[in-house]
């Protein structure tokens, strides 16, 4: 089939690359010259696992192409992708003005019966507006009886296994009009998606309202599952108990299952903060309420916090000489996504506080540059300002009072903690994602806090603070025999 993508960002890439995989003939379009350039040239503009390789392979067989030009792309077009960003205005509802601008673009060029698919995560009400601005064009056109069809067809693609997901997708829902041309669309999208329902029919057909509704409830419910699990971190530390075994032991429940059940930082990134926010400002407009899903947004809100709470028990509010190890900057592993990341939070406040940091990503340091400066000023920067950005994980933690794990890179996930003791000036290690074993580091006597888990060293730190224990009990090189003397005074049994 002849599909146009328009929109070159994450979504928009992702699925003209997968259409063209699965043998489809897709031109995309962005109004971008320098990004169109760079996927024409087989680069991509963002980092996600197996893209640039798909990409390129489709732009060699002849199946992927890019444009600036929607006229160009419109003139052999079944099927045309709305695949452009929807940024949050300041009162959390979604910005339409570039979903709108291509509608405008598609009536303005549209010649024959196409297929309109609003793949952008947008409102309620969308794909009328949509609807209305394509036929508002025709008319000023003076084209008559031209038929086409907008379709809700909303993206559940996970940053960093966006590609296994289009592929290999749990369901693909699709809203249509109960309309003969909303029947001859559903014709088009099921001979559309045929190669991704061979074994077992994955496609949810439905309305296109509550197609539209459908990805911000599940996104809702997602973000709802981590932020319950955040307060229930909070709790554990309270009663002193192992968030990761009360994750466990719920999750072993069939009705609840095991995923987004884990303990952190908070969400961050492109979708849960933005569309909780619209969802409930969508609910607003309609005069109701969402308040599970203000509470959620309220609960990560202060989640963001938590690691810097806890270094503050520890080392004190004024962290003028103090130095801190910061691991993982994007908002989550296998990208470089820095939008809402909770690393942002965790930097500006370590550097609020006179703290110097030394952070590293393996993939996100040049958008967390680009981030943090943004957030904080270029001069933070330059040399003898508060941030650094090392050249690998180990160097970040030299002269470190302590590390901050923020995001559960595989590459930290099994350390040399010998090593880093070495390096470090404080054995402290406080793990936004529960990656490590509390135990195997109290054995190494390091002082482990997590997010409603901690081992003996870490829990003796938080509850006498910076001043019944001071970090440099836990100083390195030191004997077996000193840090056995060091956990019985700290514990106190």
């Amino acid at each position: 089939m002849n599909v146009v993508v328009v929109g070159a960002g994450y979504v928009g890439l992702v699925t003209a690359a997968c259409l063209a995989e699965s043998g489809n003939r897709v031109l995309g379009v962005d109004h971008d010259a320098a990004r169109v350039g760079l996927l024409q040239a087989g680069g991509v503009p963002i980092y996600e696992p197996g893209l640039e390789d798909m990409v390129r392979r489709n732009l060699q067989a002849g199946r992927l192409a890019f444009t600036q030009s929607t006229a160009e792309a419109l003139q052999h077009a079944d099927v045309v992708f709305i695949a452009v960003g929807t940024p949050p205005r300041e009162d959390g509802s979604a910005d339409l003005q570039h979903v709108l601008a291509v509608a405008r673009q598609i009536g303005q060029h549209l010649h024959a019966f196409t297929v309109v698919v609003n793949k952008s995560t947008v409102p309620v009400g969308t794909a009328a507006a949509v609807d209305a601005t394509v036929r508002a064009e025709l008319e000023a056109r003076q084209v008559m009886g031209l038929d086409f069809v907008v379709v809700s067809n909303p993206e559940f693609l996970k940053e960093g296994a966006a590609i296994e997901d289009f592929m290999r997708p749990d369901r693909i829902v699709i809203g249509v009009p109960d309309s003969p041309e909303g029947e001859r669309a559903r014709q088009v999208m099921t001979r559309l998606y045929m190669p991704y329902n061979r074994h077992h029919d994955r496609t949810v057909w439905m309305d296109v309202v509550s197609a539209e509704l459908t990805k911000y409830a599940a996104n809702a419910m997602l973000a709802t599952r981590i932020s319950f699990m955040n307060e229930m971190a909070l709790l554990a530390d309270g009663l002193g108990a192992d968030i990761d075994n009360v994750r466990r032991g719920i999750g072993a429940d069939q009705r609840i299952g095991h995923s987004f059940l884990y303990a952190g930082t908070g969400y961050g990134g492109s979708c849960f903060p933005k569309d909780t926010r619209a969802l409930v400002h969508t609910a607003a407009s309609r005069g109701a309420t969402m308040r599970v899903v203000e509470a959620v947004e309220s609960v990560n809100a202060a989640q963001k916090h938590a690691l810097v709470n806890a270094v503050r028990r520890v080392f004190g509010s004024q962290l003028r000489g103090h130095r801190f190890a910061v691991w993982g900057l994007a908002f989550k592993p296998n990208t470089d996504d820095m939008r809402e990341a909770p690393s942002r939070n965790v930097v500006a406040a370590l550097v609020a506080m006179g703290a110097q940091v030394v952070a590293y990503d393996p993939v996100a340091q040049h958008t967390a540059h680009a981030a943090l400066v943004d957030d904080l000023g270029a001069h933070v920067f330059m040399p003898g300002g508060a941030v650094q950005l090392a050249a690998d994980p180990m160097q970040a933690l030299d002269g470190a009072d302590a590390l901050l794990l923020v995001t559960e890179w595989k590459c930290f996930q099994n350390p040399d903690f010998l090593g880093m003791r070495e390096r470090m000036k404080h054995a402290v290690v406080f793990d936004g994602r529960n990656v490590y074993d509390p135990a195997t580091l109290q054995d190494m006597g390091v002082a482990y806090v997590g997010i409603g888990r901690r081992n003996a060293l870490g829990q003796a730190l938080m509850q006498k603070g910076p001043q019944g224990v001071h970090p440099a009990a836990l100083s390195w090189p030191v004997s077996a025999q000193a840090r056995d003397e060091m956990v019985t005074h700290l514990v106190g049994t």
